[in-house]
């Protein structure tokens, strides 16, 4: 027999719009499973989500930031992360 996962049920409110936008269906609860583990994918790993870093967080970042910068890729415009240490050991 095969051994079934434990599962945990989890609720939350939606507005109006958001209930009738999934009306009718077939499986909700589906649909949010995927919805969920979709949106998982993209959390960045360093806030978890959160949108803001911890103050022990800063500092690590503030360390890595010293040879790291933004950048905004000309092909897809997705802002990535470049690594300037490797830029200049390139240069040598």
């Amino acid at each position: 027999m095969p051994i079934q996962k434990k599962r945990e049920v989890i609720t939350f409110k939606v507005d109006e719009s958001l209930s009738e936008a999934m009306q009718g269906m077939q499986n909700r609860s589906e649909f949010i499973r995927r919805a969920i583990l979709a949106a998982l994918d993209g959390v960045c790993p360093l806030c978890k989500g959160a949108g803001v870093l911890t103050p022990k967080q800063r500092v690590h970042w503030e360390a890595f930031s010293t040879d790291h910068s933004l950048a905004e890729c000309t092909d897809c415009h997705a802002i990535h992360l470049v690594c300037l240490a490797a830029k200049d050991e390139s240069t040598h």
